[in-house]
Parts: structure tokens; C-alpha cells; sequence
């Protein structure tokens, strides 16, 4: 067998395992899940105190040193479900509360609230609102115009002068629930546990994305600037069926002589599909790139690979022409198996 054929037990003696810092930090710029569940309990205990009046939110955000203004908006527009995509749809609110007041039932009594900035039409995605992953880590203003999302999310389903679309209103429903420890407790921790399953699912997109970067990045470096190394692109007449459209790899790299490979890239640290669905495609792949002339490569690490998906592990080894795992080393191991081809055209 070649040196390149390895098998899983050869991938686990090299394997990292756990995610290379280089990429974790990275991705720790687009995912807002860890600072959430941080302050997940002090925006609770916010919800639970803040019932003396419409605004008590507001004065006891003040008072709490661990949320900004901004996190505590980010935290409501995940727990109503509704992200700055949805919002943006909204604007002018002239069209749903006249004069631009907002007035709702509080506490066997009817509260008002002018709105400030969103009455007129104004832009409310996640970045204008200043809570996309990047400036919800840097900047602590909270302007008028995210305060009056607040009051939109918090008191929208109470509106009594409105004409809210009632799927809108059937999601701004926390203000209810405020000084109800109880009801407040559930609907928080019930919430955050799709919350946590939706944004780690985005997390692990990213981080997958990032993991290609980062191969590309590292092949580019051990095999110089005569070699061409692209992501998300296809290898010359390889497809799924007669009749199909080219097959895309996660990387693809070209020789100087117009040799090809196919790169698929898989780290995965808890258990995923992704790694079975290459298994399953991996010998008619294989016969496919081989048949077109060229050859194709996995990167294949992270414990959920490595120690829970051995069967497809190991498939995809009986399938590959060379298998690495994602350390340097092994990048360069990967580059060092292309420049062998290379050498032999």
C-alpha cells in the first residue's frame, strides 16, 4: 500500500482532534453563541425585576455592569425569532401605528411609547442595529433606534393601536411575561436550547468554511505560486451522472503541467451527517475523478470523525489517493503526495 493510502488507525496517530486555534479564532468573530449563553442569566434576571413600569427594563440594564444595551437587544430579537431580516421588512412603522406611538396594555391599564427613529423608514438589519457577530463584540452604543425595537419586541403583541401583521405580534411577547420569574425561567431556557441548536448549527458552518480557508491557505504555501489552489470549484469533465452538472469540491488544485486534484475537507469534533454523505459518495467519486484523469484527497480530523464515524472513516481511506488530517504537517504531507504526481508527467 502507498504511503498515501492510510488508514484510520494512521489518521488517528496524527489527527488534532480539536479545532486549531488559527481557525477557532476566526470563527469566534462570526458566532454570537458563547457571549449569549454568558450573559443568558443576567438578561433574566433583568426580565425578572423590570415590571414597576414599561421602561424599569431599561433602568435595570443601566445598573448591570456584565449586558450592554446592544447584547440585551440581541438577546430579545433571538428569543422572539425575529433577526434583523425580518425587522427590515417592517419599516416605516407609520404604516402599522399612527402618529407613530405605540400604545399597549400594561398591567390592567393602557401605556404609550413614541417611537423615535423607526417611524420613519429607516434600514433595521442585524448590522444597522449594530448586532451582527463583528460589532456586538466592540461597540457598547445603544441609540434610539435600537431602543425602539426593544419596546416593539417586548410590547408588540400587547399593541391595542396597531396593525402589526399578527405573525409579528404572535413573537413580541416577552413584555408579558415580565416579573413572572416563573414563566420568564421556562420560556428563556426552553428558548435557548433552540437558540443554542440554530446558532452552534451556523457556528459549524463557518467553522467548516473556515477549515477549507485554511487548507487552501496552507497548500498555497508548501506548493508556491506555480500551483493554482481554489475553493468551492470543479475538476474538468467530472460529474454526477451522464447527464448532470460538474461535481464541486471543497478545494481543488491545479499543477503546473495541468494535473488535478479533488480535495474534500471534513473536521468535525460531535457527531454529523456530512462525514456519512461523503462515505456514501466516496467510491463512485473516486471512479469518477479517476476516469477524468485526475486524483482525489480527503482531510479528514476532529474527534466526531476520527472516534465516532470510523465505518465512514474508513471508507473514505479505501477511497482516497491521499488522506490527511489537519495539521500543518500533514497539509504539507498532502502537498508533498501532488508534487510526487507532478514529477511523474
Amino acid at each position: 500500500m502507498s504511503i498515501y493510502n492510510r488508514t484510520i488507525s494512521e489518521l488517528r496517530s496524527k489527527a488534532v482532534m480539536h479545532w486549531p486555534e488559527e481557525i477557532l479564532s476566526s470563527a469566534g468573530e462570526i458566532s454570537v453563541l458563547p457571549l449569549l449563553l454568558k450573559t443568558q442569566d443576567a438578561f433574566i434576571s433583568i426580565l425578572k425585576i423590570a415590571d414597576r413600569n414599561p421602561s424599569s427594563w431599561a433602568t435595570a440594564l443601566k445598573q448591570n455592569s456584565s449586558l450592554s444595551g446592544p447584547l440585551f437587544l440581541k438577546h430579545l430579537m433571538i428569543l422572539s425569532d425575529l433577526g434583523g431580516e425580518a425587522l427590515n421588512k417592517l419599516p416605516p412603522l407609520a404604516n402599522y401605528f399612527p402618529r407613530g406611538v405605540m400604545e399597549f396594555d400594561w398591567k390592567g391599564g393602557t401605556s404609550k411609547y413614541k417611537l423615535k427613529e423607526i417611524h420613519d423608514k429607516c434600514s433595521l438589519t442585524n448590522s444597522s442595529l449594530k448586532v451582527d457577530s463583528k460589532k456586538i463584540l466592540t461597540e457598547n452604543e445603544f441609540s434610539d433606534k435600537m431602543i425602539d425595537v426593544v419596546y416593539l419586541l417586548l410590547y408588540g403583541s400587547s399593541c391595542i393601536n396597531d396593525s402589526l401583521p399578527q405573525e409579528v405580534k404572535e413573537c413580541c411577547i416577552i413584555g408579558t411575561l415580565l416579573g413572572d420569574s416563573d414563566a420568564i425561567e421556562v420560556f428563556c431556557r426552553e428558548n435557548y436550547i433552540r437558540v443554542s441548536k440554530q446558532v452552534s448549527g451556523a457556528r459549524s458552518n463557518a467553522l467548516g468554511q473556515f477549515a477549507q480557508d485554511y487548507v487552501v491557505k496552507r497548500l498555497k504555501c508548501f506548493l508556491g505560486k506555480n500551483w493554482t489552489v481554489t475553493r468551492d470549484s470543479r475538476l474538468p469533465n467530472v460529474y454526477h451522472n451522464i447527464e448532470g452538472a460538474g461535481t464541486n469540491f471543497d478545494v481543488i488544485v491545479k499543477s503546473p503541467s495541468d494535473s488535478y486534484f479533488g480535495v474534500e475537507v471534513s473536521f468535525q469534533v460531535t457527531t454529523n451527517s456530512t462525514i456519512e454523505r461523503k462515505a456514501r459518495e466516496a467510491e463512485s467519486l473516486m471512479k469518477s475523478v479517476h476516469s477524468a484523469g485526475h486524483k482525489i484527497c480527503y482531510v479528514v480530523d476532529g474527534a466526531g470523525n476520527i472516534n465516532i464515524r470510523k465505518n465512514a472513516v474508513g471508507t473514505i481511506c479505501d477511497n482516497s489517493d491521499c488522506t490527511v488530517t489537519m495539521s500543518d504537517e500533514e497539509i504539507g504531507f498532502l502537498a508533498s503526495y501532488m508534487k510526487t504526481i507532478e514529477s511523474r508527467k
